[in-house]
């Protein structure tokens, strides 16, 4: 009787480990999705074709294809489990519907391939291999009811906030030039997504602003702290990032010494947030472990690079409405930048 209510104990957990994986696809929650193999396991996908070794990799990867979709749908059954020990093999039959942002689409009938390894989180995807059994790529009749950056915008300005969507960097470097006056004193906060779009340089470089960065920079920590303070509190405009933006319209920003948080808070007049497509999540669950998951190890990295220790996630800001209607605008892009 014990052993077998152990099976039937496993192959429970594997049937919903099966479930998990859908749920994170279609969530489009890809750190959850990478935690659901062993540390080596492998997602492979020869009809894509497309393979992926490693937690890390298979986050990177499936984020860098699920940039590519206008909608996606899969649904999945249930297959066969064959227990082992504590390995196991199965497979899983799936339908998907979808459309890429370049207009490739389609319906194919699927096969996942797996292997399952007993761990101490519970079972985990050893190796997932994707096998295409039918696939019909005749055009798709129907319309996703809104694509997803559309409905974060949608929430956004419902919770009070402006919101724009553009294509890509460069326009948002333009609007960004657009929207602050000359002359206004501006706040950058640290983020790679202002770095790599040359939106920092713009902003703190040359004499079109009154870029408070740099002042900051040339100020003795020892014996300015409390004009530091005072200018990053409160400029005319503070330009940042986010670490994740929800689906319901609230924006998730984490800091190690919270010194940019008071301007993205309220402190500053107005506030500008230039925010990269692969940032969205459906929720602050998922957005906070996109923060723990994905955005710190990543900053961590760059910190230790650049400064010789890590960073850490003491500080956390969640801004669900913006009581001021017009202080904040969100700038989504089509694109992925940052992290």
């Amino acid at each position: 009787m014990e052993l077998l209510l152990k099976t039937i104990a496993d192959r429970v957990e594997i049937e919903a480990l099966r479930g998990e994986f859908t749920d994170a696809a279609m969530m489009r929650d890809r750190p959850r999705l990478a935690s659901l193999f062993t540390p080596d396991g492998a997602l492979r996908m020869p009809n894509i074709p497309a393979e992926f070794v490693g937690r890390e990799q298979i986050r990177a990867g499936g984020e860098q294809l699920q940039s590519q979709w206008d909608f996606f749908v899969q649904t999945t059954h249930p297959g066969t489990i064959v227990l082992d020990g504590d390995t196991a093999t199965g497979r899983a039959y799936l339908q998907e519907i979808a459309r890429t942002r370049d207009g490739r689409q389609g319906l194919n009938y699927a096969i996942y391939h797996d292997r399952y390894q007993r761990t101490e989180e519970g079972w985990r995807f050893a190796e997932r291999v994707y096998e295409v059994r039918y696939l019909d790529t005749t055009p798709l009749a129907g319309t996703a009811p809104g694509n997803r950056l559309e409905r974060v915008a949608a929430a956004l300005r419902a919770n009070g906030f402006a919101a724009e969507i553009l294509d890509d960097a460069a326009a948002a470097r333009t609007r960004v030039r657009e929207l602050i006056p000359a002359g206004a004193s501006v706040f950058t906060g640290a983020s790679e997504t202002l770095r790599l779009s040359g939106i920092d340089e713009d902003i703190n470089t040359g004499d079109r602003y009154d870029a408070i960065r740099p002042r900051v920079l040339a100020i003795d920590r020892a014996t300015g702290a409390d004009e530091i303070r005072r200018l990053t509190a409160g400029p005319d405009y503070v330009v940042n990032s986010v670490a994740a933006v929800t689906e319901t319209g609230s924006l998730v920003l984490a800091s190690g010494s919270g010194s940019q948080l008071p301007a993205n808070a309220g402190g500053a007049a107005h506030a500008l947030w230039v925010v990269g497509a692969q940032k969205v999540v459906p929720d602050l669950t998922a957005a906070l472990r996109r923060v723990e998951e994905h955005a710190l190890p990543l900053e961590s990295a760059r910190a230790q690079a650049v400064y010789g220790m890590p960073s850490a996630i003491n500080r956390l800001l969640v801004l669900n409405a913006e009581p001021r209607p017009g202080r904040g605008t969100v700038l989504l892009l089509r694109e992925d930048i940052g992290y």
